[in-house]
């Protein structure tokens, strides 16, 4: 079952330099990070057929404003190149809808319909929000 959870505990390599040692020019951290899997398709009761990929996403909410997630704000782009919106209640662990505040995160499926192989996946924040994207890993 996707789920929500608390702020995470500091990234990885985030400490500062040891003394004595030049620290590096610090990455901007974006407001919104994905993180995107291939995954094994589980169909819903809804689902007609098994002719989907799923695509495990993680969305975490770095910034200081709220975070909107709604399966109907992902798409997928195929390693041809073809994009694809996300299928409403096709997979049974889809990502859940949920407002996330600053720390929060949420993972569950993308899917689309098709059998593809997933390239990129595209999350936009909220209807009219800023978009961002992950390559599949």
């Amino acid at each position: 079952m996707p789920a929500v959870s608390a702020p995470a505990a500091a990234p990885p390599g985030s400490a500062p330099a040891a003394s004595g040692t030049p620290a590096s020019k610090p990455v901007a951290k974006q407001d919104v990070q994905l993180t995107a899997t291939p995954a094994e398709f589980n169909a819903s009761v809804l689902a007609q057929g098994d002719d989907y990929t799923s695509v495990q996403v993680t969305v975490v909410n770095n910034g200081d404003k709220e975070v909107s997630v709604n399966i109907l704000y992902f798409e997928v782009t195929a390693a041809d190149g073809t994009r694809k919106t996300a299928e409403l209640g096709a997979a049974g662990d889809q990502i859940d809808t949920v407002t996330l505040a600053k720390g929060e995160k949420v993972t569950g499926a993308v899917t689309v319909k098709g059998k593809i192989t997933a390239k990129t996946v595209y999350f936009k924040n909220g209807l009219l929000g800023k978009s961002y994207s992950t390559s599949v890993k």
